[in-house]
């Protein structure tokens, strides 16, 4: 039997055994710390651990999205490993391998996460791993096209649960959700131009130790179009493009140094609120959840994008542009898990390099347990159907 012939029947068999996927719950069922599996020959069974198989994110099942247009699932994962538009240290194309590798155990004791109180691998949501998006690293132009046209193809079709039901999409339609493992922070100007396909200007929560809203000709130059667009430029340039709401958008973690004052300026072109990262000494992680809650608000689509660099070094050192000073992993964690109720509709984690972790992969598996934070939170607030769109707002993101 060919290649094709095995994944048909391996297709049909997971839809036969799982029936109608409306409200049912995931597709690979309850995860447990032990997997098993038929041993050929005598029809026994072999425990699988957590630390065996092959790697997907929370050890979820992998389908090929990509390639075929006839998978779907509520949540799902996807790669993008590109890491040509660094300024200091390359290596995050190798992130999104390095973040499933540290989300193993994820499922250990079977996923449930108890300050949010919700198992998001075992809920009324179809949650899958697709894999990466073919990128090339030869020409950056061509390679955001690429994760564009790849993030939009995941992000487009009808979800598992809910398809029939009106949504906030510009078509009116409910759409899954697409998390992104990057690679380093430039892949989020192309998801913002999928996500503006998808529901034009959305407000944006940016957790990073830098601003990013660089005008080319301040960081690093523009002798050219494609040297302009990189991961300290791509929110100057999503603002040009108007796939951002205005005034609603909130940096959360800074603490880079500046070209001078006039940096904050630019900023607040681009449309955001800015929370230093020392902040959280005098208004704690309390303080600084209501700053972004109260700034996006809980009413229209958010899109989540985190820079692991948000941690201090000493939590996550295998990054692109260390800085010291960062919150920790608990801190970083609480104020996620804060977020609850807000309406993400995408998110990304990008800048991990794994070259530069410790043995213990102290990073990989801190972005995949604020992952594992952000997916809860989705998975909590239910489908993109239920989402309580404030019409005026609405009406004035369209007019955009």
């Amino acid at each position: 039997m060919t290649t094709q012939g095995l994944f048909a029947l391996w297709l049909t068999a997971t839809v036969l055994a799982h029936g109608d996927h409306d409200h049912q719950k995931n597709v690979a069922g309850p995860h447990k710390s032990l997997w098993y599996n038929t041993l050929p020959g005598d029809g026994g069974t072999q425990a699988d651990s957590v630390f065996s198989g092959i790697s997907t994110f929370g050890r979820l099942p992998y389908l090929p999205c990509l390639s075929h247009k006839d998978i779907d699932y509520d949540i799902a994962f996807i790669g993008a490993p590109f890491d040509t538009g660094t300024s200091y240290r390359p290596g995050a194309r190798f992130g999104p391998s390095g973040i499933r590798q540290g989300s193993r155990r994820l499922n250990l004791y079977g996923g449930y996460n108890v300050p949010l109180d919700t198992n998001p691998f075992n809920s009324w949501a179809k949650v899958i791993d697709c894999g990466d998006i073919p990128v090339t690293s030869y020409d950056n132009t061509y390679a955001l096209q690429q994760i564009e046209n790849g993030h939009f193809s995941i992000l487009s079709r009808p979800p598992t649960t809910d398809s029939n039901k009106p949504g906030p999409s510009l078509k009116g339609k409910t759409l899954p959700r697409v998390i992104t493992l990057g690679g380093d922070h430039t892949i989020t100007l192309p998801l913002l131009r999928s996500i503006n396909r998808a529901y034009g200007p959305v407000t944006v929560i940016h957790f990073d130790s830098h601003l990013d809203t660089w005008k080319p000709k301040v960081f690093g130059g523009s002798p050219s179009q494609t040297a302009s667009i990189n991961h300290g430029t791509y929110f100057y340039h999503a603002a040009q493009e108007g796939l951002l709401r205005n005034d609603t958008n909130i940096h959360a973690g800074i603490r880079t140094t500046l070209s001078g004052p006039s940096d904050y300026e630019n900023d607040g072109y681009c449309g955001f609120e800015i929370v230093e990262a020392r902040e959280i000494d005098t208004i704690g992680t309390e303080g600084i959840i209501k700053k972004i809650k109260e700034r996006v608000g809980t009413k229209n689509p958010v899109y989540l994008s985190l820079d692991i660099d948000t941690l201090d070094p000493a939590f996550a050192p295998a990054t692109g542009t260390p800085e010291t000073g960062g919150w920790s992993t608990r801190e970083l964690r609480t104020i996620l898990r804060g977020l609850e109720g807000v309406n993400l509709v995408g998110a990304d984690i990008v800048e991990v390099a794994p070259a530069y972790d410790t043995n213990a992969e102290h990073t990989t598996m801190a972005a995949a347990d604020a992952l594992f934070e952000i997916m809860s939170i989705m998975v909590k607030k239910g489908p993109l159907s239920v989402l309580d769109i404030d019409p005026a707002e609405d009406q004035e993101a369209k007019d955009l």
